[in-house]
């Protein structure tokens, strides 16, 4: 024995009718629906994960540069100040903390740097040189990137001062 629903369905022009579906197969089970967000879950992972994953590569390897840059301005700031760059032992701390061994600064005024950044966006000390082995009158700024040893691709590629991304 068929069960039937009947709709009544009014069409474009007005008119009315009457339409008899069977009720046992009208529409797609719960379980059908699922299974079918499942799928088209796992193919949005599969074809969108590498690209996000590629973005976040990128934005640490940016913001490495960008913590390099701020870090060259507060420098140059320290240098104009005192006559020249901290000493490779008094570091990068020197642009917040004023340094109590030589060369002591002739004219330390504020913290050169607000925020101390000490590390790169993965973790790793920021390596500082004075005078740098790329750049003898300046310094040597470096981040070894995602793998913290020197050399690299992608993620894992140096970011240093000498050297601007966008150049």
């Amino acid at each position: 024995m068929q069960t039937f629903k009947s709709f009544l369905i009014i069409g474009k022009r007005g008119d009315a009718f009457v339409k008899q579906i069977d009720s046992k197969q009208s529409g797609l089970t719960l379980i059908q629906v699922l299974v079918v967000v499942v799928v088209l879950g796992v193919i949005a992972a599969v074809l969108l994960a590498p690209r996000l994953l590629g973005q976040a590569g990128r934005a640490l390897q940016t913001r490495a540069a960008e913590d390099i840059e701020t870090l060259g301005i507060a420098l140059d700031r320290y240098a104009k100040d005192n006559g020249d760059y901290p000493s490779t032992k008094q570091g990068l701390k020197a642009l917040w903390e004023k340094p109590e061994e030589p060369p002591l600064p002739i004219n330390w005024l504020v913290p050169y740097i607000q925020i101390p950044i000490t590390e790169d966006p993965w973790g790793n000390p920021y390596i500082y040189i004075r005078p740098g082995v790329h750049d003898r009158y300046g310094y040597d700024l470096i981040s070894f990137g995602s793998d913290g040893v020197e050399g690299g691709t992608g993620e894992a590629e140096d970011v240093v001062s000498w050297i601007r991304r966008d150049e």
